[in-house]
Order: structure tokens, then sequence, then C-alpha cells
């Protein structure tokens, strides 16, 4: 989602709604960021802001607020300039339902600003824990492009659970797992957020064969937490606790080894349900399945717990463990476990090979992908961060 790359490097942003002029400032800001220099960046970004359309200085700027709720409120404003722009520049009514706009948003450059803008609210108000702003605002993303452009849709239902909006986090995951309301190339009305009353009938044997092959994992870690607290221990939330800890085990690993909460988010290269997929989960929603009602449940179902037990990775030792992350993960690759220092040992001749090829291939994605560090935000301070944009929502490198 970088507008480096990508049709507004040669249209221009927001397809050349902001000067070149006030571009180039912006861009200078952002590299200085990156460059942790925020004093240097600031006078760059208030040069930026001269230009009333360029609301994607309002989102680098609301990044160095000196507390969340300023930021917020910076982008609140430029949220209403945005509006008021998109209005002027494609009608009055381009926000209404029935209008040809509404479902195209981002399709059209002219609105992926404001859509960014969005975008940062939504992140900025989970953080000061506006829970149902938070959600809110996906929720109109979500009707202005249901297509899910900016990748809200996996961050959607832990926010609701967030909010104690159980009901409806439920009725958002069911319509995107329900093949009868889209197929693979199609978005649920209103993506997903048409809010009808949730299913409690228990789900098919093909359903679950399908999902556990490739479901989405945090839509159905969602479900299977949003049926435990609206119904207890069903036969609907047994079946979505299973097939989520089968597409994505290290979800609930982490859980039922009650490690500690991320700190932050992880915006390294990703498979699909992969460790950092299952990292960002954990960083919306970890504190949730903690609840002492909700981990003794996932903990007491064999099948589940069967994901995550691992078998020792030296060939000849079946050792399994008896507790989630008894066995200590290599610290080279994290994808192979040992029972202990003698098992590891012996097998180093053997995985060294592959641990040093799967390093390598990961350093080379996160050099593709713009990859950096990240670091968590205490308390109250200052935001010292560039923001960028990628598929799995925004992506801020803290300094």
């Amino acid at each position: 989602m970088n507008r480096r790359m990508g049709a507004e490097a040669f249209m221009g942003v927001g397809g050349g709604m902001v000067s070149k002029e006030a571009a180039r400032n912006l861009e200078k800001a952002e590299d200085l960021c990156r460059r942790r220099k925020p004093e240097q960046a600031l006078p760059y970004l208030y040069k930026a802001m001269e230009d009333p359309n360029n609301l994607d200085a309002a989102v680098q700027m609301a990044f160095l607020m000196p507390t969340l709720t300023m930021g917020v409120n910076l982008l609140e404003e430029a949220a209403e300039r945005g509006r008021a722009h998109l209005k002027r520049y494609l009608g009055p009514t381009c926000f209404d339902d029935g209008d040809q706009y509404v479902g195209r948003f981002w399709s059209l450059l002219e609105t992926r600003p404001y859509m960014r803008v969005l975008q940062a609210i939504v992140r900025l108000a989970f953080e000061n824990k506006d829970y149902n702003k938070s959600a809110d605002t996906i929720i109109e993303m979500l009707r202005l492009c249901p297509g899910d452009n900016l990748g809200q849709r996996d961050w959607l239902g832990s926010v609701l659970l967030q909010a104690g909006r159980t009901e409806q986090a439920l009725s958002f995951a069911q319509a995107w797992l329900d093949p009868s309301k889209h197929d693979e190339y199609s978005a649920p009305p209103r993506g997903g957020c048409t809010f009808e009353p949730p299913s409690k009938t228990p789900l098919s044997q093909d359903f679950i064969k399908e999902n556990k092959e490739h479901g989405p994992g945090a839509i159905l870690y969602t479900a299977a937490l949003a049926s435990f607290k609206l119904w207890g221990d069903c036969e609907i939330a047994r079946q979505y606790l299973r097939i989520s800890a089968s597409v994505n085990p290290n979800v609930i690993l982490k859980v039922l080894a009650k490690v500690d909460k991320p700190k932050s988010l992880n915006f390294s290269p990703r498979t699909f349900n992969g460790p950092e997929a299952a990292h960002d989960y954990l960083w919306l929603t970890q504190d949730l399945w903690m609840a002492p009602n909700v981990w003794e449940w996932a903990n007491s179902d064999a099948e589940v717990k069967s994901y995550v037990l691992k078998k020792c990775s030296r060939e000849g030792c079946n050792t399994r463990e008896v507790r989630a992350a008894e066995f200590k993960r290599c610290g080279g690759c994290r994808e192979v476990v040992y029972c202990g220092q003698a098992c590891q040992k012996d097998d180093w001749k053997t995985h060294k090979p592959r641990c040093k090829e799967h390093q390598e291939q990961k350093a080379y994605l996160k050099v593709l992908m713009g990859g950096g560090r990240s670091a968590p935000r205490s308390g109250s301070s200052p935001i010292v961060a560039s923001a960028d944009f990628t598929a799995a929502g925004i992506s801020t490198m803290f300094h």
C-alpha cells in the first residue's frame, strides 16, 4: 500500500490532488522519521500540511503527537477535510449508500488519502483503548470498500470483541466464512458488516474440511471466542476452536503456554496463517483469551492440544511435549524444537544447512518489503514513527 509505488507514484498522491511541493516535503519528513530524526522532520511536515489536501501529512504528524488523543483528534480533522474535498470532487452524495462511488473507494486514486486517514484512526484509537471508535471506523472503511484493500477485516472481529460487541463480532466472522454470501472473487455485502443474527447451527463436515485446509485464521479465532462468549461450551464454539487451532496453531500455542502478550505489531514478511499473523492477532486479542474461563475451555480440548504439543525434531527421538511450549525452539530459524540440548547438539549437523537457508530467505524478504524494527510504546510518551501502509494494516515503524 506504499503510495511511492504503483499508480500514485506516477499519477501523484491521491491522483494528483496534492501539490508536488507538498508531496516532496512529506517525503522528506517521512524519510527523516525513518532515519530517527523526527525533530528535523517537523519543519517539512508543517510545510507539507500547508496544502489542505495533503492528508498523508496529517497521518505522519499524528504519529508524532505527544499523546494518542491528540493524534486521533488531528486525524479526525483531516478526515473532515478529506470528506469535504471528495464531496466537491466526486459529488455531494459520494458517501451515500447507493451512490456510484460507495463500494469503489480505494480503486479511485482520489479516495486513497482519505482511506489512509481512516486506517490511521483505527490504529491510534485502538491503542488509546477507544475500541468503539476503532471498530466503527473499520465498519465505515468496509462500507466504502467492501473488498478490503487495506486489510482491516482481520482486525474488526478482535476490535468488536474488545468493545464488548460480541454478537456483531460473530455475525461479521460468519459473513466472511459463509460461502453462500460471497466467493473467492467477491466480498460479502458491506464487507460483512450487515450484522445479521449469528447462527448457532453446528458446522457441516464439508465446512470443517475446507477451512481446516485454508481457512482465515484470525476470523476463525474470532468466531470461536465469540461463540463461547455468547453460548458457552457448545458444539459450534468447539468446532470453530478446533479449526482455528488447525489452521494457525501459533495462536493457541502462545495462549496455552501463557506467553506474554506482544508489545507491538509485527511487520516482518509473513505467510498465510503464519507466526507473524498470529503475533498480530494476539496483540489485538490475547488478553481476552487469557480470561480464566476462556483459557480453561481452550486447554480442556484434547484435539486442540494435539495441534500444539510438539515432537522432538531430531530424527529417531519420539519424545513429545506434555505442556504447550515445553520444548525449546532453535534460536536461529525458530522452526524446529528439541526436547533437550543433547538432541539439539546431535541434530545440528543435519539441521544447520536448512536453518541457514531459512534465515537468509527471511532476511532477503525483509529487505524487499522494507521491513524495519518496531519497538513498543510506554505510557503516553510521543510516538516517534514513520507511518507506512501494508496489506496487514498501517505499518508504523517505531524508532
